[in-house]
Parts: C-alpha cells; sequence; structure tokens
C-alpha cells in the first residue's frame, strides 16, 4: 500500500491520524505534515489518514515524530509499532488549528482572551515559567504602573475597583494571573522559539522552538496558518559597549536585575541612563541612603506624573480632543516649568521636538517625574555628563573628572529579539519593530500579526489584541464553514 524510499532507514513506523476537521485545506495540511517530516506515503480520507513513516532526529539518531492536535477540530494522533532506540519522542510536530501566539506577557494573554471570547482556538509559547515574565523576573520592587489604570487595563476585564490609581507591581502581576484565570490562558511554558518561517509550499507557518527545562534538547515543531508575534519590545535588555567597562572590579548589572537599593547602603553607585527607569532606580538608592550618580548622555523630557491632581497623560488625552498637538504640547512644557522649575539648571536638557510630538516620531517615552527630581535639587542625586571610559575602580567622564564608585546599574533600555527568530523581513524591520506605523503595524501578509509593538504601553497592546482576533475570527470562521472535499490518493515525491 506504501511506496518505498529509495534510502530506507532501520526503523519503520506507521502512524494512523484522525483528521476531525471538515475544512478540505486543514487535511491538505494534514498531508503537508506528514509529508514534510519524511513520511513515505499514505491515503487520505474524509476524517482519517493513514501513512509509513520513518524519523530521524536533528541529531541524526532514529526516532519517532510524535504529531499532536491542538484546539477545537483536534487531529488526533496514535503512533503505534515503535520498533528502535529508547528515547521518548526527542521531536514532536504539532498541528495547531488556529494562531500560535508567541509570548504570554499581556500582549500575548489580550490576543488569547479575545480569541477564547470568539471561540478561536490557539496556542501560546511562552519561553519563562510564568505569564508576564518581564513584571515577575525582571522588575525592581517599588515599580508602580506609570500612567492611570484605565488606560493599563486589558480588554474584557478591568482592574478592581479597590485598586489605587496607580496598581504597584504585586497588583499588575495579580491582575494578569487572574485575567489568564478567568479566560482559561493556559500556555506552554519552557519552550523557547528557535525559529519561525513562512512555508509557501505548504501555506502554513512553521514555528520550532526547545524546552527550557529538559536535560536534553526536546524540540517541536507548530504548524499553522496564523503566527501572532507578542513578544513585546522591552524582549532583552540593550547592555552598550563602554570603554573599560569590562575591567571594572565592581558590580555591573542591567537594570532589569535590579531589585531594590537596600543592599547598597553607602555605596557609591553609577546609574547609566536617565529615563523613566533611570530615574526611578536613583530615587529608589537615594532613599537606601546609597549615593547615586545618574548619567545624562542625551535629552530628555521630564514632566509632573500629575497637574493639579489629574495625570499628566489623562490631561494630554483630554487637551488633543479640542487642540492640535504642537499646541498640547506647548501648554504641557509651560506646565512643567511651573511645576518642576527650569531643568537644564541641573544638567537635564529640553529635546527641540515637544514630549508628544517626540513620542510619536521617534518613540521616546517622556520621563514622568515622581520625586527624582526633589532628589536631584537637594544634590543627594547627581546628575552628571556622558562616560568616557572606565578603569578597575572608578569612572572617567567625558569632561575630564574622574571619581572612584562601587557599582553600576546599566538603565539603557531594551529591544525586541524578534530579527533573532523570525524569519520575515518584509513586515518586520531590522529594529524588531513592525515597518508600518501605528495604527496599521499590527498585519502583515500570510496570517502573520503583530502585538504589542506600537510604542504606546499597554493601551496600545490592547487595541492591537481586538484588530488582530476580529480578523482572525473572520479567517478562521470562513475555513471552518469549507465543505468537504473528495477522496484523493497523496504519493509524495521523493
Amino acid at each position: 500500500m506504501f511506496p518505498t524510499a529509495s534510502s530506507q532507514p532501520r526503523h519503520r513506523h506507521v502512524v494512523t491520524t484522525f483528521c476531525q476537521s471538515k475544512s478540505p485545506r486543514h487535511r491538505r495540511l494534514v498531508a503537508a505534515l506528514i509529508f514534510s517530516h519524511g513520511m513515505c506515503g499514505g491515503d487520505v480520507e474524509e476524517g482519517r489518514w493513514r501513512c509509513a513513516s520513518v524519523g530521524r532526529s536533528l541529531s541524526g539518531k532514529d526516532s519517532a515524530f510524535q504529531m499532536e492536535g491542538q484546539g477545537f477540530d483536534p487531529l488526533w494522533t496514535h503512533l503505534m509499532d515503535i520498533q528502535g532506540p529508547n528515547e521518548f519522542f526527542d521531536r514532536r510536530c504539532v498541528w495547531v488549528n488556529g494562531p500560535v501566539i508567541v509570548g504570554a506577557g499581556p500582549s500575548g494573554l489580550a490576543v488569547s482572551a479575545c480569541l477564547k471570547e470568539e471561540g478561536v482556538p490557539f496556542v501560546v509559547i511562552e519561553r519563562n515559567d510564568c505569564i508576564a515574565s518581564l513584571w515577575q523576573k525582571r522588575t525592581y520592587d517599588r515599580l508602580k504602573l506609570h500612567l492611570p489604570k484605565k488606560f493599563c487595563q486589558l480588554p474584557k476585564l478591568p482592574f478592581p475597583q479597590e485598586y489605587p490609581e496607580y496598581p504597584s507591581k504585586k497588583q499588575f502581576i495579580a491582575y494578569l494571573e487572574n485575567y489568564a484565570q478567568k479566560f482559561d490562558i493556559k500556555p506552554h511554558f519552557n519552550e523557547c522559539v528557535q525559529s519561525a518561517r513562512y512555508d509557501e509550499a505548504c501555506d502554513l507557518w512553521r514555528v520550532v522552538t526547545v524546552s527550557t527545562t529538559e536535560s536534553t534538547r526536546c524540540q517541536t515543531e507548530y504548524l499553522c496558518q496564523m503566527l501572532v508575534v507578542a513578544t513585546g519590545e522591552n524582549a532583552e535588555g540593550v547592555v552598550p559597549e563602554i570603554d573599560g567597562l569590562e575591567e571594572f572590579s565592581g558590580e555591573v548589572m542591567h537594570v532589569k536585575d535590579y531589585k531594590s537599593g537596600e543592599k547598597y547602603d553607602g555605596k557609591k553607585v553609577l546609574v547609566v541612563g536617565c529615563g523613566n527607569s533611570g530615574m526611578e532606580v536613583s530615587l529608589d538608592l537615594s532613599n537606601h541612603n546609597a549615593k547615586p550618580y545618574m548619567v545624562v548622555r542625551s535629552s530628555v523630557h521630564v514632566l509632573p506624573r500629575e497637574i493639579t491632581g489629574k495625570s499628566t497623560f489623562d490631561l494630554a488625552m483630554m487637551l488633543m480632543k479640542w487642540l492640535p498637538l504642537w499646541l498640547v504640547d506647548k501648554l504641557l512644557l509651560t506646565l512643567a516649568w511651573f511645576i518642576l522649575g527650569n531643568t537644564q539648571k541641573y544638567g537635564i536638557k529640553r529635546p527641540s521636538l515637544g514630549p508628544l510630538q517626540l513620542k510619536n516620531q521617534h518613540g521616546k517615552t517622556p520621563v514622568l517625574d515622581i520625586g527624582a527630581l526633589e532628589k536631584i535639587r537637594s544634590g543627594d542625586i547627581t546628575v552628571i555628563p556622558g562616560i568616557k571610559r572606565f578603569d578597575r575602580n572608578s569612572v572617567e567622564l567625558i569632561n575630564g573628572e574622574k571619581f572612584h564608585i562601587d557599582s553600576v546599574v546599566l538603565a539603557t533600555g531594551y529591544c525586541s529579539n524578534v530579527p533573532y527568530w523570525l524569519q520575515e523581513t518584509d513586515f518586520f524591520a531590522k529594529n524588531g519593530f513592525p515597518k508600518t506605523m501605528f495604527p496599521n503595524g499590527w498585519k502583515g501578509k500570510n496570517g502573520l500579526y503583530a502585538s504589542g509593538f506600537t510604542r504606546r504601553g499597554l493601551a496600545g497592546a490592547s487595541a492591537d489584541a481586538i484588530k488582530i482576533s476580529q480578523d482572525i475570527w473572520k479567517l478562521w470562521k470562513e475555513e471552518s464553514n469549507q465543505k468537504v472535499g473528495t477522496h484523493r490518493r497523496c504519493v509524495p515525491t521523493f
């Protein structure tokens, strides 16, 4: 019944796959799945596949390929007649009857919840062992949401009423965990995506992951028609190249690893960067009796978090309904000058573009001050210019000044990691962001989507999730309503 390959490996496996989907396209994709993994041939009937299989792992060892079904209309696979080594399925192949979502942070959770409400099946892949790993493992203890909670809630679930206007890190994590539980979102944890590419011949995406917990590299390939990239703007910390930094004998850490200033009591700490993280870490260090030196290398807008008791961001959004952007910027800067004074006196220059214009054009977020500027005025936080080089226990500045320091915290930002694993260049640029600007940067070609790359925080991620889920639902519904095709015999070409 089955054709024989010219080069027959030692071990032969017979696989029977039951396809409950009534879409002829789904059954065609099952054929592509089977043949792309070394199957020798097969028959397809309405609802049933049978094929002979020989598999070899990436290491060159003989192995069986386990095919599994996920979500609605599953593809159930039964693997029998296994004769070979004692390895247990060192590679799996999984057909997903819906999108694969890469990332279980707020962006991935938001898309998942919206799809769940529409009844669309999906699989969420997460490289860490928890949801929202950036918030749970790579943020400092005193962190709070910088914007009011109404701008940070995810679709279909508001924050609890008892939460304060600016929820804490612990409160936000609790909100996300409740969100995942409410919508029954169960990510595949500890799976790191190695590559994702669109296979034009099979008309599907092939997403290869590697387990991050097993002693051996257990590999899984997911096949799907839609791929949602939800790894976010802050997937990896950026570590700049600074002359002599590797020679410095003290502690050097990225801000993602900073938790609290408690252990720095009495120490001189150099904070490289003056964004929201740099300002807040400097404030935290000062509150714990450390001596922070904050490096300000470029211009930055510093605004009060609130103006006359109202959120600055909320005020800006309200003004933009009636006034042009440039005029709103002028008003914000005037109010900031009355409240904070002239920041240039303290070594913090303002950019030529206004804060909202700068955010729209370059994605650079203004600093919302929560007390750091008062510490700068009092001298508890020292602002210094750019760094020339480090030596064993000191730093030399570009103005020639040199002084001793004990530790370095690099508040130098984050970047997208999409270019490292997504083999696609039409939709995503080299910096890991969609080439198309907001609000149209959520959809690419061939079922590719991006969630959480708007540079507009959680509100932007929520807007992406709603549009993505609606678009996927329409496509998925069309596929599900297709009529079943006629019986055909499939024989691969070797």
